[in-house]
C-alpha cells in the first residue's frame, strides 16, 4: 500500500522550521488557521516586514521549490486548506549551535482560491512590461473594461475598485477610466475578485463587487530592480523602471514610469424622435495621445521583533488634450446641419501617501494595525467650442447662425481614510474586529462662456454654469470569527456597521441638502472539503451602493448638442443581497471552478431619458423597482501538455431589470447573455514563449437599451535574449473588432450608437532586470516570500 504524504501550506514550514518541536498550542492553532482561509501566509515569528532573528552560521540552506497553486486539502484542526506542490522540509535544514533550526523562508505563490475572494497573478503574464492596468483587468474572468474604462463584472458596471485594500480618489467617478489606462501593468502583482465582500470591506466608492489591485511588495534582501522600454504604433511610447533595496532594519522601494498612449476614436449615432417625427444624426470623431507619468516609494522599518513602522506615498499626473469635431442633420420640424469642433487642453494629478503601524501580540498569531491613507485627484480642462452652420433653410421659423463658446471644468477629490485593525487567534478560530474613520470631499465647478461674434468677449452663460459640493463622511465597526466545525467544514461570519453623514451644496442654486443614515451589513462564508481534490463553498454578503458625487448632482450639465444630464439629490443607496455557490476541483490535471450566483437589488438607482426639447434628451436618475441576475461561471486553467497551459473562463448570465420610461412608467425586461475568454501560452522554444488571448462578450442590458456582443484577440511574444533581459511583443485587438455598439428602444424614442476606437495596436520593448539576493549576515540565507498588504481591512 502507498502511503500518501500530507502537504503542508508554507507558513506551516516556516514556522515548524523556526520553532521545532517546542511549538505552543496557540501558536500550532494560529498557523494552522492561516493553511484552513489561506488568507496570506504569514510566518509569525518573522515576517518579511522584520529581519530574521540572527542565528549561529551554518550551512546553506536547501532551497525549497516554490508553492504551485492547487485546490485545498484538510488541516485536521481547521479545516480546507490550500493545497500546494511543496514538499515537507527534511533533516537536512540548517540546525544553529543550540540544536534549534535555522530559519528557512519559503517563496510561494498564493492560492488562487480563498474562502472569500479569487486572486489571479497577473505579474507573470507575456504582456504585463508593456500594458496597462485595463489590459491586466481584461483578462480576468467575467471582468471586462470598455475602451471608454467602464469596468464592468458578471455584466454589471456596479464594482469598486480598490487599491491594496483601500479607496483612492484616482479610481472614484469619471477620473477610473482614465487613470486605469496610465497605470502600468507591471506594477500589479495580483488582482482579487471579491463578489461578496466581507465584514472588513466598506461600501465607499458606490459599493458593489470589488476589484482589489494588489500592488508588487518585493521583499528580497538586498537590491533589485527593473528597467522597461517600449515603442508602440502610431507614435505611442512608454517605460518605466522599479526596484528596492532591504537590509537589517530598513526596507525602501519605488519606481518610476512616463507613458505616451491614447485612443482616438470615431462614432455614429441616429436618433428618431417617435413622437415629433425628428431625425437626427451625429458622426463624430477625435483624436489625441496623452502624457501620463507617475512616482511611487514605500519604506518599511523594524523598530523591534514586535514593532513595523510603514510609510508610503505616490504621485502620478498626465494630460488630457484631445480635438474633436460632431457634425450634426436633423431634419422634421427642426431642420440644420453643422459641425461641432471642440479643442480640449487639460490637465489631471493624483496623489496619495500614509503611514503605517503593525504591532505583534504576546499571543503568536495577534496582531494590531494602524493604517492611514490620504488621497486626491485634481482635474482641469478648458474646452473651446465652434458650431458652423451650412445648408440654412430660409424657410425655417428659426433661422441658425454660427456660435462660439469655451467652457472651463475643475473638479477635486480627497479621501482620507483611518482604520485600526485587531486579530486574536484562539483554540477553536480567528477573531477579527476593527473599525474605520473615513471622510470624501468632492468639488465641481464648471463656467460656460458664450463668446460674442463681435467683441469676441466671453459672457458668462449662468444656464451652464455650476459649482457643487458633496462632503461625505463614513464611521464603521466590523467583526468577523472564522471557525473550525470539523474536519471537513470551516465558517466565516461576520457584522459591519455603517454611519454615513452627507452634505452636498449645490452653489450655483444656493441650496444645501444633508443626509444620514446607518447601515448593518452581514455576511457568511462557508467551506466543504469533499476530498483532496474538490472543495465546495458558499458565500452571502449584504451590500449597498451609494450614488456618487455625480450621481447627486442636481445641476442639469450639458454634454453636447443632443444630450444633458443631471444627477438627483434625493437618491436613496441601492440594497443588494448576493449568494454564490462554488464548486472547485480537478478534472485530468487542469484547476476546475464552477460558480453559481444569485443577486437581487431594490431601490435600484435607474437612468432615464427625458425629451426636453424637439432635439436634446436629458438623462437623469430615479431609484425604481428591484433588479434581478443569476449565472454561472467557470473557470478550467493549467497545463495541457508540458509546453501549452491554457487559462479559460465563461460566464452564462440571466439578467431581468426594471426601467422607468420618459412617462415615467415602470416596466420590466430580461436577457440573457453568454461571455467567453481563452489565454492560451505557448513554450515554443527554450527562449520563446507565445500568448494569446481570446474575448468575446456577450449581448448585456444598458439604460433603456442594450449593448451589442463584442469581441476582440490579442497576440503576445516573449524572447528570452539573457536570463536579465526580454525582448516583448504585445498586438492588441489583431482583428480591430472592438467597439461599444448600444441600442435604445422605446416607446417615443429609438437610438443607435456605434463608437470604435484605435483597435490594433502593436508595441514592441526591452525588459531587463539586474541585482537579486545578497547576504545578509546570519540568518539571511533564505529565499523570498511574497505577502501582500493587509487586504482592506475595514
Amino acid at each position: 500500500m502507498t502511503t500518501r504524504r500530507k502537504k503542508i501550506c508554507p507558513a506551516t514550514v516556516t514556522q515548524f522550521v523556526r520553532h521545532g518541536r517546542k511549538t505552543t498550542r496557540n501558536l500550532v492553532v494560529s498557523v494552522l488557521i492561516t493553511e484552513t482561509f489561506c488568507m496570506s501566509p504569514i510566518a509569525y515569528a518573522q515576517t518579511p516586514d522584520k529581519p530574521a532573528v540572527p542565528a549561529t552560521p551554518a550551512k546553506a540552506a536547501t532551497p525549497v521549490k516554490p508553492a504551485e497553486t492547487k485546490p485545498e486539502e484538510t488541516n485536521s484542526k481547521t479545516g480546507p486548506v490550500s493545497k500546494t506542490d511543496n514538499k515537507p522540509v527534511t533533516s537536512d535544514a540548517p540546525v544553529s549551535s543550540s540544536g534549534e533550526p535555522q530559519s528557512v523562508t519559503v517563496q510561494a505563490e498564493r492560492p488562487s482560491n480563498r474562502i472569500d475572494r479569487q486572486v489571479y497573478d497577473v505579474k507573470s503574464d507575456v504582456a504585463s512590461t508593456n500594458g496597462t492596468a485595463t489590459d491586466a483587468l481584461n483578462n480576468i474572468p467575467s471582468v471586462s473594461v470598455d475602451p471608454d474604462g467602464t469596468v464592468s463584472l458578471r455584466g454589471s458596471t456596479k464594482v469598486q475598485i480598490l487599491i491594496d485594500g483601500k479607496p483612492s480618489a484616482m479610481m472614484q467617478g469619471d477620473n477610473r477610466g482614465a487613470s486605469l489606462n496610465a497605470m502600468p501593468s507591471h506594477d500589479i502583482e495580483s488582482i482579487e475578485v471579491i463578489n461578496n465582500p466581507g465584514a472588513q470591506f466598506g461600501n465607499e466608492g458606490g459599493g458593489g463587487p470589488i476589484l482589489n489591485l494588489v500592488m508588487r511588495r518585493n521583499r528580497q534582501p538586498g537590491g533589485f530592480g527593473v528597467v522597461n522600454a517600449n515603442a508602440g504604433s502610431a507614435g505611442r511610447y512608454n517605460s518605466a523602471v522599479s526596484g528596492s533595496y532591504h537590509e537589517g532594519l530598513f526596507g525602501i522601494q519605488g519606481g518610476m514610469n512616463f507613458r505616451h498612449d491614447g485612443r482616438n476614436s470615431v462614432g455614429d449615432a441616429v436618433r428618431d424622435r417617435l413622437d415629433l417625427s425628428q431625425h437626427s444624426t451625429q458622426e463624430s470623431a477625435s483624436a489625441g495621445l496623452n502624457n501620463s507619468s507617475g512616482v511611487n516609494a514605500a519604506i518599511t522599518y523594524n523598530i523591534d521583533t514586535k514593532d513595523t513602522l510603514g510609510a508610503n506615498f505616490s504621485y502620478a499626473r498626465r494630460n488630457n488634450d484631445q480635438k474633436s469635431t460632431d457634425h450634426y442633420l436633423n431634419t422634421g420640424q427642426i431642420n440644420n446641419d453643422y459641425v461641432r469642433s471642440t479643442q480640449r487642453g487639460g490637465e489631471s494629478t493624483n496623489y496619495s501617501w500614509g503611514g503605517r503601524y503593525d504591532h505583534k501580540g504576546d499571543i503568536n498569531g495577534e496582531i494590531m494595525r494602524l493604517d492611514l491613507r490620504v488621497s486626491g485627484s485634481d482635474n482641469a480642462s478648458s474646452n473651446a467650442y465652434s458650431n458652423v452652420y451650412s445648408n440654412v433653410d430660409a424657410s425655417s421659423p428659426i433661422i441658425f447662425t454660427d456660435v462660439h463658446s469655451k467652457q472651463n471644468n475643475a473638479n477635486n477629490i480627497k479621501i482620507v481614510d483611518f482604520t485600526g485593525d485587531y486579530e486574536r487567534p484562539d483554540e477553536k478560530g480567528l477573531l477579527k474586529m476593527g473599525y474605520k474613520i473615513a471622510n470624501n470631499k468632492s468639488e465641481f465647478d464648471t463656467s460656460y462662456f458664450n463668446i460674442d461674434p463681435i467683441s469676441n468677449t466671453a459672457i458668462l452663460n449662468p444656464s451652464r454654469t455650476n459649482s457643487y459640493n458633496l462632503d461625505e463622511a463614513n464611521i464603521a465597526l466590523y467583526g468577523s470569527y472564522q471557525l473550525r466545525l470539523n474536519e471537513k467544514w470551516g465558517v466565516l461570519a461576520g457584522l459591519r456597521t455603517e454611519y454615513t453623514h452627507i452634505d452636498i451644496q449645490q452653489l450655483t442654486a444656493h441650496t444645501e441638502a444633508t443626509n444620514h443614515y446607518i447601515n448593518y451589513i452581514p455576511s457568511f462564508f462557508a467551506s466543504y472539503k469533499a476530498s483532496d481534490d474538490t472543495t465546495l463553498r458558499f458565500s452571502y454578503a449584504h451590500r449597498i451602493r451609494r450614488a456618487n458625487a455625480n450621481e447627486l448632482n442636481p445641476f442639469v450639465v450639458y454634454r453636447d448638442e443632443l444630450n444633458y444630464s443631471s444627477g438627483n439629490p434625493k437618491l436613496k443607496p441601492a440594497q443588494t443581497d448576493s449568494f454564490e455557490l462554488a464548486y472547485e476541483t480537478r478534472v485530468i490535471g487542469l484547476d476546475m471552478n464552477i460558480r453559481g450566483y444569485y443577486r437581487t437589488e431594490s431601490d435600484s438607482i435607474l437612468s432615464r431619458k427625458i425629451p426636453i426639447s424637439d432635439t436634446v434628451v436629458l438623462t437623469t436618475l430615479e431609484n425604481g423597482g428591484g433588479n434581478h441576475s443569476s449565472g454561472v461561471e467557470f473557470t478550467l486553467s493549467g497545463k495541457l501538455t508540458p509546453k501549452l497551459s491554457i487559462n479559460t473562463s465563461g460566464n452564462l448570465l440571466f439578467i431581468e431589470q426594471k426601467i422607468l420610461t420618459a412617462t415615467g412608467q415602470e416596466i420590466q425586461r430580461s436577457a440573457s447573455s453568454l461571455s467567453l475568454r481563452g489565454r492560451f501560452n505557448y513554450q515554443l522554444s527554450e527562449q520563446d514563449q507565445l500568448q494569446i488571448s481570446l474575448n468575446s462578450q456577450g449581448k448585456t442590458l444598458s439604460g433603456e437599451g442594450y449593448r451589442q456582443p463584442n469581441s476582440t484577440a490579442n497576440f503576445s511574444l516573449r524572447h528570452t535574449i539573457t536570463p536579465s533581459l526580454n525582448l516583448v511583443l504585445n498586438v492588441t485587438d489583431v482583428f480591430n473588432s472592438n467597439k461599444i455598439d448600444t441600442i435604445v428602444d422605446t416607446d417615443t424614442l429609438k437610438e443607435h450608437n456605434i463608437r470604435r476606437y484605435d483597435g490594433r495596436l502593436i508595441y514592441i520593448g526591452l525588459s531587463y532586470r539586474f541585482g537579486g539576493n545578497t547576504s545578509g549576515g546570519p540568518g539571511n540565507n533564505r529565499q523570498e516570500i511574497r505577502r501582500p498588504p493587509p487586504p482592506g481591512q475595514s
